[in-house]
């Protein structure tokens, strides 16, 4: 009787799986998976049990890594956070203290602030963008190539 309830287990994992999509049960339908058979060879139920945690952690531990490797990778950056690093052109004096500044990068003018807040740039300057806050460039001084 104990190899059909791990097979009801077995099913609902599955299908809590497949409904969610989210490798959140799938771990522990592969405990039950082991845990159906030990019972189908006549293992104790403590012993069944043992073999659902110890399978299911090992399951957990060995190929959770991997797979968020598998379905979340490299992200390449995009939209706005794609601007940092790059350089853009002072278009309205950057000054914190008097809340102003702008800023021209792909064609776009944005709001600048500067990044350390408090360095100030002069229109027509070229600054390197550090970072975006809100709809707000954080800008510094560009860095010179050697």
């Amino acid at each position: 009787m104990a190899a059909v309830w791990w097979l009801i287990a077995f099913v609902v994992f599955v299908g809590i799986e497949a409904a969610t999509m989210a490798l959140t049960t799938i771990w522990f339908a592969g405990g039950a998976l082991a845990a159906f058979l030990a019972a189908l060879i006549g293992a104790s139920v403590e012993m069944q049990l043992v073999i659902f945690v110890v399978v299911s952690f090992v399951l957990l531990l060995f190929t959770k890594p991997f797979v968020a490797k598998v379905l979340k990778p490299d992200r390449t950056r995009t939209n706005a956070d794609s601007l940092i690093g790059k350089y853009a052109k002072i278009t309205e004096d950057v000054d914190n203290d008097l809340g102003r500044g702008a800023a021209v990068v792909g064609g776009q003018e944005w709001t600048a602030r500067a990044y350390d807040g408090i360095s100030r740039f002069q229109v027509g300057e070229l600054v390197e963008i550090k970072g975006i806050e809100g709809v707000k460039l954080l800008v510094s001084e560009a860095q010179k190539e050697n």
